[in-house]
């Protein structure tokens, strides 16, 4: 059995699925604030897998109603491939982005490893947007629009069918935390595909640690828990460096508090940390306030291994 702390790096620089360019340097600038000290300083023993190899997002196409589809495919495939590699590993694995369409491979691979081996699967989405888009209901064509959609079967089947199933999530598997901005059309398919909310405004009546352990006590007790951590899931003010910032986000306090509390539930199998944008973070706090979230979430459990 892999040990608690065993943690896969894997790097994925593209920001193909984003309307502006910046998160492909979100993994280097990573590991050059001290990620990996940081995480071992926290326990864990690390396998640093590089940074994938992807496709420029070349001429901004818009095919089938997509932006640079076919870029976004060939990252979220090898996404794919790196994170189900190391679940068979054994290894949990913590994939450093780049934008949220990444989610879909990372996610899908997750899926499919959960599927095969009757685990229940839950997703623990923060971000202050849904991501639910589809290419109908999409302002930009933006695929970082539209990952939640595409992992509950509604996008391009190359996208939607990546786990080997369709969808890769069924509705409740997946649970939005802190989302405050929705697009129209995407507000109706968030209803239609029933997907849980707690918003800004639960969570700071209850306590982030109060309305997280609340959430966290309805999810079995052996199941996989993989987080996706938006950076803009936070206030603007805490980090800037972040390409779709909304305002009245979270605080770092709150956000600690919350992965604070799925380190401790001891379930946490994986997690993506995507849309840091450094050349937005001129002081550096957005890439030192992710480094503390990720040691944070990662960091020793009281639980032991499940």
């Amino acid at each position: 059995m892999a040990l608690e702390h065993e943690v896969a790096l894997i790097g994925a620089p593209s920001d193909a699925g984003a309307g502006q360019p910046g998160g492909r340097d979100g993994p280097a600038a990573l590991r050059a604030a001290g990620l990996q000290d940081a995480l071992q300083r926290a326990g864990c023993r690390l396998h640093d897998a590089g940074d994938l190899r992807g496709p420029p997002p070349g001429p901004a196409d818009h095919r089938q109603g997509y932006r640079h589809l076919e870029a976004v495919q060939a990252w979220c495939a090898e996404v794919h491939d790196a994170v189900r590699a190391a679940l068979t590993a054994g290894r949990r694995p913590l994939l450093l982005g780049g934008d949220h369409s990444l989610a879909i491979g990372s996610i899908s691979a997750v899926a499919r490893h959960c599927r095969a081996r009757g685990r229940p699967l839950h997703v623990l989405w923060f971000d202050a947007h849904a991501d639910c888009n589809s290419r109908r209901t999409s302002p930009s064509a933006n695929l970082h629009g539209m990952p939640v959609a595409c992992l509950h079967g509604i996008g391009p089947p190359a996208l939607s069918q990546l786990s080997g199933q369709t969808p890769a999530l069924r509705p409740g598997q997946l649970q939005l935390i802190g989302v405050r901005s929705i697009d129209p059309g995407e507000a109706e398919l968030v209803r239609t595909l029933r997907l849980p909310l707690l918003d800004l405004q639960t969570l700071r009546a209850q306590g982030a640690r109060v309305a997280m352990a609340g959430l966290l006590a309805q999810i079995e007790d052996d199941a996989h828990l993989h987080v996706s951590l938006d950076l803009d899931f936070l206030d603007p003010q805490t980090v800037p460096g972040t390409g779709t910032p909304v305002g009245n986000g979270a605080t770092l306090a709150e956000a600690l508090d919350c992965l604070q509390a799925v380190a401790a539930s001891g379930r946490l199998g994986s997690a993506d940390l995507v849309e840091l944008l450094p050349r937005l973070d001129p002081d550096g706090r957005s890439v030192r306030h992710a480094v503390a979230l990720l040691t944070a979430l990662f960091g020793p459990s009281p639980h032991g291994s499940r």
